[in-house]
C-alpha cells in the first residue's frame, strides 16, 4: 500500500524543496548554530553521528565541518535526497549513505555497525511517521546512543491553534517570497502562496504537538529533556542519554 510520504521518492520534488524551500526556513543559521552548541556541550570529544532522514545532509554537513575527522552516517529512504547529500559531503572513508526506510524497526540492522552513537540528529522528517512510530523511533535513536550522547530533533510539530496555526503559514509564505526574490524570481507573492498551500507533500505530515514529544523523551529516560528553540511550528528539540 502506497504511503503518503513515499512522494519523497520523487526527484522533481525533492529538488523542488531543496531549491526552493529548505532556503526559505525561518532562522535556519540559528537552528544550527544552537544544534552544534548543544552537541559541543554534550560530547566535546565527538567521533560519530547519525543524520536521520537526512534530506541533502544539511546538518550532518554542519557537523563535519566542526568535526572534520568524525564517522557520519547518512540515512534517508529517497533516492534523489541521498544523491544531493552526496553531492553535498562528497565521498570519503568517514561518510557513510544508507537508503533504508525507519518506519520499521528493520532499519536499525544497517545502522548497527556504526553505533552506537555520540549524537543521532534529524530534520524535518519523524514528522512523516504516525505518532506510535514516533514514539518507538525515539526509544530506538536512545538506544543507539552512547552514555552521555545526545538526541536533536529539528521537526516540523502541531500548532494548538488555528490562530497559530495561520501565523506560520503566513510566515513561510512571507519567507519562501523573500527567498525567491533574493535569488532572483520573478513570480508573484499569490503564485508562492498557492504553491505553498497546495503543496503535494503537505498529506504527508502527521504532526504531533511539541509537549507530548517531550513527555516521551522523558518516558524514554532522556535527560536536558526541552525545546531548545522554537517559531511557531518549528521546533528543535531532545535530550540526552543518561552518562551512568
Amino acid at each position: 500500500m502506497e504511503r503518503r510520504d513515499d512522494v519523497w521518492k520523487s526527484a522533481a520534488l525533492s529538488r523542488q524543496y531543496l531549491s526552493g524551500v529548505r532556503g526559505a526556513i525561518p532562522l535556519a543559521s540559528q537552528q544550527i548554530d544552537v544544534m552544534l552548541r548543544l552537541i559541543r556541550s554534550a560530547r566535546p570529544n565527538l567521533t560519530s553521528f547519525l543524520d536521520l532522514g537526512c534530506g541533502d545532509g544539511i546538518l550532518g554537513h554542519a557537523i563535519l565541518d566542526h568535526y572534520p575527522g568524525v564517522t557520519g552516517v547518512f540515512l534517508d529512504f529517497s533516492e534523489p535526497m541521498l544523491d544531493a547529500a552526496r553531492a553535498r559531503l562528497g565521498t570519503g572513508a568517514n561518510r557513510h549513505f544508507i537508503a533504508q526506510d525507519y518506519a520499521t524497526p528493520d532499519w536499525l540492522r544497517q545502522v548497527q555497525p556504526y553505533a552506537p552513537f555520540d549524537a543521532v540528529v534529524s530534520g524535518f522528517s519523524i514528522h512523516h511517521q504516525p505518532d506510535e512510530r514516533k514514539r518507538a523511533l525515539y526509544a530506538e535513536i536512545f538506544d543507539l546512543l552512547k552514555p552521555g550522547g545526545i538526541f536533536l530533533n529539528l521537526e516540523h510539530v502541531s500548532s494548538p491553534s488555528r490562530w497559530l496555526e495561520q501565523h506560520f503559514d503566513e510566515l513561510m509564505v512571507d519567507s519562501q517570497y523573500d527567498y525567491h526574490v533574493r535569488t532572483g524570481g520573478t513570480r508573484p507573492w499569490q503564485e508562492v502562496a498557492d504553491e505553498f498551500y497546495y503543496r503535494p507533500d503537505k498529506a504527508a505530515n502527521i504532526l504531533a504537538p511539541l509537549e507530548l514529544q517531550l513527555d516521551w523523551l522523558r518516558e524514554i529516560d532522556y535527560e536536558h529533556v526541552d525545546c531548545y528553540l522554537k517559531i511557531f511550528e518549528l521546533a528543535l528539540f531532545g535530550g540526552v542519554k543518561p552518562a551512568t
